[in-house]
């Protein structure tokens, strides 16, 4: 769920926590439409649902729920988790009454659906939050029917090496940057995993990798931000996208 190009390294061992709570209506706002919510990770997203009318569809992280929003005005059975509350209510508050929201997160509890409930699951700009990915992904796979899909978009690996230059690529690894959203401030902490960690982790919990992709910024992109897009860390995007496959 992170957002603006504008930020800045800190170091991997500052004890950060991810509050999204104390920033959650800026960075909704924020993110509604800016480049790389708006005109990236969301259709990236989309695109790489593709027809989804009638599927049955878990978003995790979803934020304020523009994804989720989406989604279901494709046609899908939508269903959204988030940790934080604040984020949730904002979900509410968009998609209303009849659409089923919970607050959770992934880590070490089970997600609180049976087995085989969803056709397809997204989690977008969201598993470079947590240092372990077993049992997420164990999770993840469980919750989908056999032939399901997990559409995911995490931060380039590439891009450690690029913001901290010190680090190792090849080790998995806390980072924290600093960000602006609408104007308020907030520091967001990851975990840096190499590329060959991040593939070996989704065959591991049992996921073919279908589709691998670094898409351009949507229509429209370069029209409404000039300037981020044909600067060097505007033209290469930050984020790597999988769609994988359930076994």
């Amino acid at each position: 769920m992170s957002s603006d190009l504008e930020h800045s390294s800190r170091l991997a061992g500052q004890a950060v926590v991810n509050d999204y709570d104390s920033f959650a209506e800026a960075y909704a706002a924020e993110t509604e439409s800016n480049l790389i919510n708006g005109y990236y990770t969301r259709p990236a997203m989309l695109d790489l649902a593709g027809e989804v009318a009638g599927r049955r569809i878990l978003d995790v992280g979803c934020g304020a729920g523009p994804l989720l929003a989406a989604l279901r005005d494709r046609g899908a059975i939508v269903t959204g988790l988030e940790p934080s509350a604040k984020m949730l209510d904002l979900a509410r508050q968009r998609l209303g009454d009849g659409t089923a929201l919970h607050q959770g997160g992934l880590g070490a509890d089970p997600l609180p659906f049976p087995d085989a409930a969803f056709d397809d699951a997204v989690a977008c700009l969201v598993l470079h939050y947590l240092e372990d990915w077993k049992a997420p992904l164990a999770q993840l796979r469980r919750v989908l029917v056999p032939g399901g899909r997990l559409i995911v978009a995490v931060n380039h690996p590439f891009v450690y090496r690029l913001i901290r230059p010190e680090g190792d690529y090849f080790a998995t690894e806390r980072w924290s940057d600093e960000y602006t959203f609408n104007g308020q401030a907030a520091v967001l902490t990851y975990w840096h995993r190499p590329l060959h960690a991040i593939t070996n982790e989704f065959t591991a919990a049992g996921f073919r990798i279908a589709v691998v992709s670094e898409p351009p910024p949507a229509p429209g992109a370069r029209e409404a931000f000039p300037d981020l897009v044909t600067s060097p860390s505007g033209s290469f995007l930050c984020f790597l996208f999988f769609v994988l496959e359930a076994s």
